[in-house]
């Protein structure tokens, strides 16, 4: 299977959904895209996953992140699949999802994405994904990979605290340290040209002193941070 690298290209591929038949790239056009895999319809850890989902897609749509699902059933389980998603955590008014869950019954998209769990398999052996989560560029490169076992249920939180730092430091060329959250201070590369920094940290860089004598951690908070 092949191992998708940061900042590889994305793959693209075409596929069935709930939105009908579609392309990944065409999908997420010229936004981020997001998306997460799910072992199977009908199941608790996933339904619970959706459902929250679709609780913060104000959260993706600030993010100019455009969502994807994927599951190795049918489109047809998926469309009553998404009935009992909007009933949990939701008020069940709504039939369909306010993203694409695309359909993999044969396995072709989750072998193109490495995602095939060979230690899950159906009961008439075909084998499972794990439960992956691919973060994409606007320019269509793999920027984050998550992995959790089908047991698992994700993290949401930190899913949009990673979304936030990746789009931070593309837009500024800066890093995040540990724990980092929206307008905490970043860190700032020794290279990082002093003209800009001028601009973009009117409070000044804090180099940080070390045992060693390397000045190679040092922080800012962005000026439209408050």
């Amino acid at each position: 299977m092949p191992h998708l690298l940061i900042d590889d290209k994305f793959p693209d591929f075409t596929a069935d959904s709930t939105n009908g038949k579609m392309s990944c790239h065409e999908y997420f056009g010229k936004s981020w895209g997001i998306l997460f895999s799910h072992p199977g319809d009908f199941t608790p850890v996933c339904t619970t996953e959706l459902a929250h989902m679709v609780k913060l897609m104000k959260e993706f749509n600030d993010r100019n992140l455009k969502v994807i699902g994927m599951s190795l059933d049918t489109t047809e389980n998926h469309h009553l699949w998404s009935k009992d998603i909007n009933t949990f955590n939701c008020d069940g008014s709504a039939t369909t999802l306010p993203f694409p869950i695309f359909a993999d019954p044969t396995r072709d998209i989750a072998v193109l994405l490495g995602m095939v769990d060979p230690s899950k398999k159906t009961q008439p052996g075909l084998p499972l994904t794990a439960r992956h989560l691919f973060v994409v560029s606007p320019e269509k490169k793999l920027r984050l990979v998550l992995v959790y076992p089908a047991s698992t249920g994700r993290n949401f939180s930190e899913i949009l605290r990673a979304v936030d730092s990746l789009q931070i430091t593309e837009k500024y060329g800066v890093s995040t340290e540990a724990d980092w959250k929206p307008c905490d201070r970043v860190v700032v590369p020794e290279t990082f040209p002093p003209d800009k920094a001028a601009a973009l940290f009117p409070g000044g860089v804090k180099v940080e002193t070390f045992p060693s004598g390397k000045k190679y951690l040092q922080f800012a908070c962005l000026k439209d941070c408050k």
